[in-house]
């Protein structure tokens, strides 16, 4: 992978990351308020675990593991 890769790859997790940061608080504010919408807090919840997927497999391509 070259260096124009790596960077593109690094900013796609920054901003999976922050969306992922985002949906966790509106999560917790959404849990915090009255009139509690289950469905959507389930519907966020998924998007917030497809985003630490797609998190993951970037990680994964910015650092392969190594086999010694």
């Amino acid at each position: 992978m070259d260096n124009d890769q790596d960077t593109e790859l690094s900013r796609s997790l920054t901003a999976l990351k922050l969306e992922h940061r985002r949906l966790d608080e509106e999560i917790r504010l959404l849990l915090e308020s009255v009139e509690l919408d289950q469905l959507k807090v389930s519907r966020m919840k998924k998007q917030k675990r497809t985003l630490k997927d797609e998190i993951r497999q970037l990680e994964d391509r910015l650092m392969p593991d190594i086999i010694a």
